[in-house]
């Protein structure tokens, strides 16, 4: 139990609006939601071959009308969102068969959408019957309880994810197979399992060491094995026993993380104290009449003012604005501009300079002054 009285890391048995009534408003950081899809299959499938589809045909997907679906989608979220902090975030994954039915009543209800994420499956169950495109894709909606409140996105660490590239919102990832697959007696153990690839980038990108990620509709307990391998609590509803036994076998199997450096998403300057740039010239780091560089570049150079912007040419403002300037775009100078270091020609960031301030201590007095 946690101090506000939390199953953690437990998977909790029953009818998931039910099982969230009984737990604290306000306790959770992050949701991972997969229901229902309501896929409406009218008949069985067949490959060519006439081997038979093991499609989704369980009766947890079965609603007699789409009005029947929509007061449960209603329900869940209302649930959902009683129990998210203010500053949480909800992750729900869906088809066409059913994401924009929610993404309306997520906004009824009044979450605030951050981004759709587009999941392109790289192996993808082909359209047997030749009468459409095969689906290749399934959409993530990740929207806020308020909209703007403070939430948690750990940028620098989807960037780092990704080669150091900017995480975009089209994630190439295969479905769940081979040994990842949970089987029993052969047959997949649960039709719609999904590969914990895909929940470890929306874990990582949004909650950190410590929190509490809920999912309430655990299925074999993706999101639990994958919050526990990065140092999250976790808590699981699942009114199947026949799930909520696999799932636990499951994440027993996991080892938890025992260095605490290897889960915090580094880099993410957002925790930092944040640091004025004229603290660089009162701690005696860059001197007034100093020379910056924007990209390292000798033809695009400015001059630090003891007031503690800088002067390019004709213009006068802050290392962002006139960074900015000369970028076209948006700009933040402190991964822009580059300082010459004192006893030679070699350039340096001057972000290199506000680590060292924040290391010395001296940057704790600044923490809410806008960097």
């Amino acid at each position: 139990m946690s101090d506000a009285g939390l199953p953690l890391d437990q998977v909790l048995e029953g009818d998931c609006v039910e099982v969230l009534s009984t737990l604290p408003e306000q306790s959770v950081d992050l949701i991972f939601a997969d229901p229902p899809y309501n896929l409406q299959l009218q008949r069985a499938l067949w490959r060519p071959n006439l081997t038979q589809v093991d499609a989704v045909d369980d009766d947890w997907d079965r609603f007699e009308s789409f009005a029947a679906y929509d007061a449960f989608t209603r329900d869940w979220l209302t649930a959902c969102r009683r129990v998210l902090k203010d500053t949480g975030t909800l992750w729900v994954i869906g088809s066409y068969h059913n994401i924009y039915r929610i993404g309306t009543i997520l906004l009824d209800l009044g979450f605030w959408i951050l981004n759709d994420i587009v999941w392109l499956k790289t192996n993808p169950m082909p359209q047997f019957r030749g009468v459409r495109f095969a689906n290749a894709h399934e959409t993530l909606l990740w929207v806020q309880k308020h909209k703007g409140a403070r939430y948690t996105f750990n940028y620098r660490a989807m960037k780092a994810l990704n080669g150091d590239l900017q995480m975009r919102s089209d994630w190439a990832l295969p479905i769940c197979t081979g040994k990842e697959r949970l089987r029993v007696d052969g047959r997949k153990a649960h039709a719609t399992q999904k590969p914990e690839a895909l929940l470890y980038r929306v874990i990582l990108a949004s909650s950190n060491p410590g929190d509490v990620v809920l999912d309430p509709f655990f299925g074999t307990g993706t999101t639990g094995a994958v919050a526990k391998r990065l140092g999250r609590h976790w808590i699981g509803i699942e009114r199947d026993p026949d799930y909520v036994r696999l799932a636990r076998e499951r994440i027993a199997a996991v080892e938890a993380v025992r260095d605490q450096e290897a889960i915090q998403a580094s880099g993410e300057r957002r925790a930092l104290p944040r640091v004025p740039f004229g603290a660089l010239l009162e701690h005696g780091l860059l001197a007034p009449g100093q020379e910056l560089y924007f990209d390292g570049r000798a033809d695009r150079v400015a001059l630090v003012l003891a007031s503690g912007h800088i002067r390019c040419g004709e213009l006068t403002g802050s290392i962002h604005q006139i960074g900015r300037h000369l970028a076209g775009g948006p700009c933040n100078g402190w991964e822009r501009w580059y300082y010459r270091q004192a006893g030679g020609n070699d350039l340096a960031p001057i972000n290199a300079l506000r680590d060292r301030l924040r290391a010395s201590g001296s940057a704790d007095a600044e923490e809410h002054n806008t960097a």
